[in-house]
């Protein structure tokens, strides 16, 4: 039986993917003084709750709050941050995380540009847990962008200015809040519209916002359709209401179900619950016209980029996507921005005590500096 270390390895595919050496790059900079330093790495971590604006409704359940755990790098005199996100969904807590965290020993590695053996030694200390080594890999990817000078978009060479616009996200909510909130989205040229609920309340979810604006929307029923002759209803009367795509509309383990579904569709359909690491891509590339990657789901940005090269060998549509994150998280996810079809990171937008500056937007762009790592600043960390 293959390991998913071992498929990550031996995919031939992934020859497109491997990332930029970073340690070369830094030597072939001239800037040795801090990789030769004697200290080792410290990671230290704490819990954050997250509190959103407004409760925030999906398919399934309500929440106001996300948990988070805060995480910082450092190494000699030089601090990575990074952060795990956890809605319910991925099953993870603040007390599982900081328990797998526990258990992340960095000190017996010489130095953060270790990062191959770093991420694959710390994905290999439990099955799953993913949002908690994402928290490893951002503060690792922000440490050592940080000490090479230099943005992760910029090392992996994407071109900034090619980021597109990102969504803003409206939740299952009542016909007055959904008109309040596209209203408050006015900024924002495309909208992600929360659907699986039921037809009626799907169906006056839209024509709400139609009622107020008709900027294209994109649809994420959050595996909400279960039936594939629903979904297949349900898809054709959005096609008529400038519906761009629907992710993720009927369970994630429906692949049959699904292939049928997006071969009759008239609108694309994206994975997201479906597609949570590197290793689904291959079995979904005639399942769904594209996926949508999240740090959170995939370990990090390391694997993150992986994915990108084996989705375009496939000829899949990609889409960058996050949950309720603090400006960390979707400051490393912005970092892939440039490479994306699609970009949903609002998540940062929705919370009332981001704990962090970073990525901008801009008329609805999203907007990368210059700033070394991810970059992210902590304001109260």
């Amino acid at each position: 039986m293959i390991t998913r270390r071992s498929f990550i390895k031996s995919s031939a595919l992934l020859t497109a993917a491997s990332l930029i050496n970073p340690t070369a790059m830094f030597a072939q900079k001239g800037k040795s003084t801090r990789m030769g330093g004697n200290g080792k790495m410290q990671l230290t971590f704490r819990p954050f709750d997250a509190i959103l604006k407004h409760p925030f409704t999906i398919s399934g359940y309500t929440r106001t709050t996300t948990p988070i755990v805060l995480t910082q790098v450092t190494y000699d005199g030089i601090t990575g941050y990074g952060e795990a996100a956890m809605p319910p969904y991925l099953g993870e807590s603040q007390a599982s995380v900081m328990a797998f965290l526990q258990k992340v020993n960095l000190q017996q590695f010489s130095n953060p540009f270790e990062l191959d053996d770093i991420l694959a030694y710390v994905d290999d200390i439990a099955i799953n847990n993913t949002a908690a080594k994402a928290s490893v890999d951002i503060a690792l990817h922000d440490l050592v962008g940080k000490l090479m000078g230099q943005p992760w978009h910029a090392i992996w060479g994407y071109t900034a200015a090619k980021a597109p616009v990102t969504t803003f996200t409206i939740g299952i909510d009542t016909e007055a809040v959904v008109k309040q909130k596209t209203l408050e989205a006015a900024p924002y040229k495309v909208l992600k519209v929360k659907l699986g609920v039921d037809e009626v309340t799907d169906k006056m979810l839209i024509n709400t916002i139609r009622s107020v604006t008709n900027k294209p929307i994109r649809v994420d029923a959050n595996q909400g359709w279960k039936d594939k002759h629903y979904a297949l209803k349900m898809i054709e009367w959005l096609s008529e209401r400038n519906v761009e795509f629907v992710e993720q509309p009927m369970p994630k383990h429906d692949l049959d179900d699904m292939a049928w579904l997006t071969e009759q569709s008239p609108l694309p359909t994206i994975a997201d619950e479906s597609c949570q690491r590197l290793e689904d891509i291959p079995r979904l590339k005639d399942v769904f016209n594209g996926i949508n990657i999240k740090l959170m789901k995939c370990t990090g940005m390391r694997e993150a980029n992986k994915m990108i090269s084996m989705a375009e060998t496939f000829g899949m549509k990609l889409m960058i996507g996050c949950m309720t994150e603090t400006s960390c998280a979707i400051s490393a996810a912005a970092q892939l921005a440039p490479k994306m079809d699609y970009a949903d990171l609002d998540g940062n937008l929705l919370l009332a005590n981001d704990c962090f500056t970073g990525m901008k937007v801009i008329d609805g762009k999203i907007t990368l500096s210059n700033q070394p790592g991810i970059g992210a600043k902590p304001l109260n960390v």
